[in-house]
């Protein structure tokens, strides 16, 4: 391989170590964008959980005093401070069965405590309502702001990712419009060089034919002094050896331009068997590209399906 084609080379090797670098870096970018949104996402739902959490603590802490229970009355332990005297009067409720002074269903209060029974049932049933209603509407609300950072997360995702897509096949592009600029321009040089060797020969060997050396023109070897004499170191007469051995340096230079134009013919099915391999490998290299971004995409489907299922678990 000739200079010219080692620079190419060069280039060609430049260009994609400059493409892997880019890559590289728009990967990188786009691991700490993950990484960064992700920590976004769980400082947001460490926020939900607490807020919850604190909501819960000021519920009970508000409407599920202990003093509004309804067992209350048997660990209460003012109970003594509270009690009355052991009897107030006949129509006492406290009385027991064994003074004979109030019988089962006897009670002037009975109808008022049944009211009041239910309507403090009837409370109770509505307040759980409400709470129920209440932690209902919170976890959606929470289920509905996870949903939709997700959406935003996974169209991030896809659009670095359509930017990747679109940033590989420019230098793709750039790479095979390259490689075609530099074959052609190595094509039309070597033709130009083969021109112009073919017209360099041609004039060589014309020069060589119509010059006094192998025309054997007997006008140079004659003589000032007559023509019946010649100059000695111009006379071209030679022998049937010499004749033969300028034939045999003619076939040899044949045969020199037929390896020549050989060994050039095996330089360009080498050149070309080059270009080859390195689109092969180039093609090979960015289905590897297109099988680790799907892979990536996966996984990042399993991590979301996860904090999602996590989420609604909580």
């Amino acid at each position: 391989i000739d200079k010219d084609a080692l620079d190419a080379q060069v280039k060609d090797r430049k260009i994609q170590e400059a493409a892997e670098k880019a890559r590289n870096e728009e990967l990188a970018n786009e691991m700490k964008q993950n990484d960064k949104i992700m920590c976004m996402l769980e400082e947001r739902q460490k926020n939900d959980i607490r807020n919850i959490n604190k909501a819960i603590s000021e519920f009970q802490k508000n409407f599920q005093k202990p003093e509004t229970r309804r067992e209350f009355d048997l660990s209460d332990p003012q109970a003594l401070k509270k009690d009355r005297p052991a009897r107030l009067s006949d129509n006492d409720p406290r009385c027991t069965v064994s003074g004979l002074q109030k019988f089962m269903g006897e009670d002037l209060n009975y109808h008022q405590r049944v009211k009041f029974q239910k309507e403090q049932l009837r409370e109770w049933s509505l307040q759980q309502q409400r709470d129920l209603k209440n932690a209902l509407a919170d976890q959606k609300y929470t289920d509905d702001l996870h949903d939709k950072d997700r959406i935003v997360l996974d169209q991030k995702t896809m659009e670095q990712q359509r930017k990747e897509e679109e940033n590989r096949r420019a230098v793709c592009a750039a790479t095979k419009d390259f490689n075609r600029s530099q074959a052609a321009e190595l094509a039309e040089r070597k033709k130009l060089e083969k021109n112009q060797k073919m017209k360099d020969d041609m004039d060589e060997i014309s020069s060589l034919l119509r010059g006094d050396l192998l025309s054997e023109n007997p006008e140079q070897a004659v003589s000032s002094f007559g023509r019946h004499r010649v100059v000695t170191d111009r006379w071209k007469g030679m022998s049937q050896d010499q004749l033969m051995a300028i034939r045999y340096s003619q076939q040899e230079q044949v045969l020199e331009k037929q390896r020549s134009k050989e060994e050039e013919r095996r330089r360009d099915a080498e050149w070309d068997r080059q270009t080859i391999q390195a689109a092969r490998a180039h093609l090979l290299l960015e289905r590897h590209q297109q099988r680790q971004n799907r892979e990536r995409r996966r996984a990042l489907d399993d991590v979301n399906a996860e904090l999602s299922q996590e989420q609604k678990s909580k």
